[in-house]
């Protein structure tokens, strides 16, 4: 079938109201209306849809669409019977969601020609009576969206998607057109082999979205720092993917505890109940939606104008496709992502059942997701690179790292030594064994392939792993060195990087980012947080709010960070609480606390607010959810009984991880609890006044990390943590 740009224009402006393509779509619906297959390769907001969408209405026939979630059928088909006037049969979709009237219409218009576009669900396309029923019409094409969900390397993947070529086999071929937001070399290649389509003509384009904003935050105080974003953005839609559906729910009851309205979106509510809450975000009747990744494939809301990540995505292929959802219009698009390197662990945790080969590729794109988390180097720059393409400029002024950059070092000897130890040896390895090497890391798998004795073992004492890790990440962005995807994460030099080491130039790198390993919860635990840069704080304030704690822990005898911690200043330097009431609202602090060490404190800050005319900003007030209270009840209550902590864990079903952080929240915001008893249970004697020793003696601030650095390999997370609580029980409340 040939038909006219000039007619593609008319039939554009009559269906769907524009007046131009955007892209290359106007040669993808030429190429595929002349009968050949295609892959598409265009970013989130792109206009992917259209491209099927269009020809579908102009070709003789039916074409299949098919399309991984009911949610995203229902939006797609919505939307074309509003374009077409009249006609309710023009498009429809065949899922388990249909009752049988619904069903017997969707086979009546099917069989009589007015259907021009059918979504069906991958699930359904395997249906014998739906195969049966599709061989008996003449189908224009067939169109596979999310063709991500194809490759095992793709972020959503999908096993019922690798059937579709054997079933369209089966009912009868036609050209096929892939669509997807998201995939690398090595996912393309994937779904085009798996759909026989190696042949096809590819339409890639940039996945540059100059609109958004990219931003990863430390995990600490989450909740808060959420709610205090959308305060900062009134009226303006969002959504937040979380990792659970327990805390979907959970955040979304915080939200509009808060004053925020907001619904829940996961697999485990029913499907009426998920088409109302997405209808209700569609239709601007609440702000905000927070949901697992179920939420958001091709659901065409332009003006989400902001996208959190309250838990870092499992892969940079999701991270990109639900960041992809904010700024559809060209408008604002902020995507925060809190970071924290328990989620890793958690992710990690999800994959110990699954096949060795899918856990390798777990850990591997998972691998990406830490390196572009804890860079420096520009987000766009990153991003892009993982996808292919190279970004030009070294800046793109719209991401965290380029707007608060760290400063720069010379880092042509480093790359050089890493080009070194890769071409002196026999094999290639995993960018962290290179990093160990080079780091001194003395492990088993070092010392299995005798690296602890190779020359460069150690070769810097000033330099650890964690410094070669950012070193070679680096080199990959530079296309120094490769990263074989293929082969599992192994990194080889380019031509590139072999003439670099020929013939060195100077290269300037930055060092990573610095990452606690927190994940708090609640919106006072601030126990081993890093110092929050909000950059909001009045600094001159913050400085003289130290200088008394420092003269108050001198005076009694207590390490500053038993008094108030770093954020708790930060935030008094923000807030300005001038009365015991206030300051207990403070992060970190509460009523134990705030009555304990607050008077000076609130002193300083009424004569600073004073002396300087200063507006105080309206109290801002995080208000928790009724079962949190509960929850801290309940603990207290069975400390005070001596019931054991893993008890206590099982009956409000947690981990034990997750009671202590309830733990630390507790102590931190001023109550006293005695867990002598468990400890006892638990912990060596010698170790408890070790570790106690410590805190009390020696640390800088109440770190685990750092405390597990100065105590050495023979003490456990878990046991530094238990004797913190305790020491910050006894000593600061």
């Amino acid at each position: 079938m040939n038909i006219t740009s000039e007619i593609l224009h008319q039939k554009l402006k009559e269906f769907f109201g524009f007046s131009s393509f955007k892209g290359e779509q106007e040669a993808i619906i030429k190429y595929l209306i002349e009968g050949n297959s295609a892959f598409v390769l265009m970013p989130t907001g792109g206009g992917k849809s259209l491209c099927y969408q269009l020809p579908a209405l102009l070709m003789e026939g039916t074409a299949i669409v098919i399309s991984p979630l009911i949610a995203l059928m229902k939006n797609q088909v919505d939307a074309i019977r509003g374009f077409v006037d009249n006609k309710e049969g023009v498009a429809h979709f065949l899922n388990s969601s249909l009752n049988k009237t619904q069903l017997q219409e969707v086979k009546d218009n099917l069989l009589s020609g007015v259907t021009k576009l059918l979504y069906v669900a991958p699930e359904s396309l395997t249906k014998e009576e739906n195969i049966q029923l599709l061989q008996k019409i003449k189908i224009s094409f067939y169109a596979v969206d999310e063709a991500h969900c194809i490759s095992e390397w793709g972020h959503d993947f999908r096993p019922e998607y690798r059937k579709i070529h054997p079933i369209v086999e089966e009912i009868g071929k036609a050209p096929i057109i892939a669509l997807t937001a998201t995939a690398t070399p090595k996912v393309q290649q994937d779904i085009q082999k798996n759909l026989g389509m190696s042949d096809a003509r590819v339409f890639k384009s940039s996945f540059n979205r100059e609109n958004l904003y990219y931003e990863i935050r430390p995990k600490v105080n989450t909740e808060r720092e959420i709610i205090k974003f959308i305060k900062n953005n009134p009226g303006k839609s969002g959504i937040i993917y979380c990792l659970s559906r327990k805390k979907v729910e959970e955040l979304s009851e915080l939200l509009n505890v808060n004053g925020i309205k907001s619904l829940p979106y996961h697999a485990g509510l029913d499907s009426a109940t998920r088409a109302s809450n997405q209808d209700k975000f569609l239709m601007e009747e609440v702000d905000v939606i927070v949901a697992t990744i179920a939420f958001g494939m091709g659901i065409d809301k332009p003006d989400v104008r902001f996208v959190i990540h309250y838990n870092i995505p499992k892969s940079l292929e999701g991270y990109y496709q639900e960041t992809g959802r904010a700024g559809r219009d060209g408008g604002e698009g902020q995507c925060i992502a809190f970071y924290s390197y328990k989620d890793i662990q958690k992710l990690e945790k999800f994959m110990q059942n699954k096949p060795l080969a899918e856990q390798e590729i777990g850990k591997q794109l998972i691998n990406d997701t830490i390196a572009y988390a804890e860079s420096n180097v520009c987000r766009r720059k990153s991003l892009l690179n993982y996808f292919g393409e190279i970004y030009p400029a070294d800046k793109c002024g719209n991401c965290d790292n380029c707007l608060h950059p760290k400063k720069t070092f010379e880092g042509k000897e480093y790359i050089s030594t890493v080009i070194e130890l890769i071409t002196s040896m026999k094999e290639n390895f995993k960018a962290d064994h290179l990093a160990n090497i080079l780091g001194g890391v003395s492990n088993s798998l070092i010392k299995s392939y005798n690296h602890h004795t190779h020359e460069l073992f150690g070769i810097n004492k000033d330099k650890d792993s964690k410094f070669w890790l950012a070193v070679i990440r680096q080199g990959l962005i530079l296309q120094l060195l490769n990263k074989d995807i293929e082969k599992y994460g192994l990194i080889s030099v380019t031509e590139k990087g072999l003439e670099f080491y020929k013939e060195p130039y100077s290269v300037m790198l930055t060092e990573d980012r610095e990452f606690a390993d927190t994940d708090d919860d609640d919106e006072v635990v601030t126990v081993g947080a890093p110092k929050h840069q909000s950059g909001a704080g009045d600094e001159v304030l913050l400085k003289m709010l130290k200088d008394v704690r420092h003269s108050l822990s001198k005076k009694l005898k207590l390490p500053p960070f038993v008094i108030f911690s770093d954020p708790s200043l930060e935030d008094m330097s923000t807030m300005y609480p001038i009365s015991i009431d206030e300051l207990k609202n403070c992060q970190g602090v509460g009523e134990g606390k705030a009555r304990k060490f607050g008077k000076e404190f609130i002193q300083l800050i009424a004569k600073y607010v004073e002396e300087n005319e200063i507006i105080r900003p309206t109290e801002f007030v995080v208000k928790s959810v009724a079962n949190k209270s509960l929850n801290k009840v309940y603990i207290i209550q069975n400390i005070d009984r001596r019931m054991p902590l893993d008890e206590i864990a099982d009956a409000k079903n947690m981990e034990l991880d997750q009671l202590y952080d309830e733990l630390e929240a507790i102590v931190s915001s001023g109550t006293r609890i005695n867990i002598d008893y468990y400890i006892r249970q638990v912990v060596d004697e010698d170790k408890v006044d070790d570790i106690y020793d410590y805190f009390k003696e020696e640390a800088m601030s109440d770190s685990v990390n750092e405390a597990l650095k100065a105590l050495g390999p023979d003490y456990t997370e878990e046991e530094v943590r238990l004797i913190r609580i305790k020491f910050m029980s006894e000593l600061g409340n």
